[in-house]
């Protein structure tokens, strides 16, 4: 699985970074992953005609002193569609500057 890890992150911070995640994405049904939604307009042309696949979505995963964030964007409908993949470099960079808005916001020391 291709992903963006920022690690070695102090406890305090983790918990800025939890309480973050659970304001800004959508909490799984286990307690370290988040789904955080590709906004509408950089979908690809595969997944903007798959409405009923909708929402898009990519990984947010924590762990004791780390986050990672997934390259590749799912679908909260379905297990299996060709609309799933890995993320176009638009997708990417949404992604990328999703986690260092993060950071940048709370203040995080990595």
């Amino acid at each position: 699985m291709r992903a963006y890890l920022v690690d070695e992150i102090s406890p305090s911070d983790m918990k800025k970074i939890s309480l973050f995640l659970k304001e800004n994405s959508t909490q799984s049904s286990l307690d370290a992953i988040f789904w955080v939604e590709i906004p509408e307009d950089l979908l690809t042309g595969i997944q903007y005609k798959h409405q009923t696949c909708r929402p898009h979505v990519f990984a947010i995963e924590m762990g004791d002193t780390w986050v990672k964030a997934e390259l590749f964007l799912r679908s909260l409908k379905t297990m299996r569609c060709d609309c799933q993949g890995y993320s176009s470099p638009q997708q990417r960079e949404f992604i990328l500057n999703f986690v260092h808005h993060m950071i940048d916001t709370l203040n995080i020391n990595t």
